[in-house]
């Protein structure tokens, strides 16, 4: 993923980026812009498929950009939907569920985002 400084502009165009490799039930997630504060990925979950993620050591927006299901957050369960905006603290359990149709999603972290 490439780092660059305050100063310069990266630009993609986000419907061509395509998550790989994907898993077996077919999520897939891709890291592509970062920053020493920052860093954003897009995430798909296939209609149908189970969200394993455990919480992360940064804080994390979600937006997304298409797809029907719900996330829960702690004890709380929330829609999504296109333009469905949600923030998550550090280390709250969270996960999406129900998906009814493909998710990609949009995922902007701080700090920036650390693969384990």
């Amino acid at each position: 993923m490439p780092e660059f400084s305050t100063n310069d502009m990266h630009a993609h165009e986000v419907p061509e980026l395509d998550p790989q490799p994907r898993d077996a039930e077919g999520h897939g997630y891709v890291d592509f812009l970062a920053s020493t504060e920052l860093s954003v990925g897009l995430a798909v979950w296939p209609a149908g498929s189970i969200d394993r993620q455990q919480p992360h050591k940064e804080d994390e927006v979600y937006y997304v950009i298409s797809g029907r299901g719900f996330i829960r957050v702690a004890d709380e369960d929330r829609s999504l939907k296109p333009g469905s905006l949600v923030f998550i603290a550090a280390h709250v359990e969270h996960r999406f569920h129900d998906i009814e149709e493909d998710l990609r999603v949009l995922v902007f972290w701080a700090p920036p985002h650390q693969r384990r």
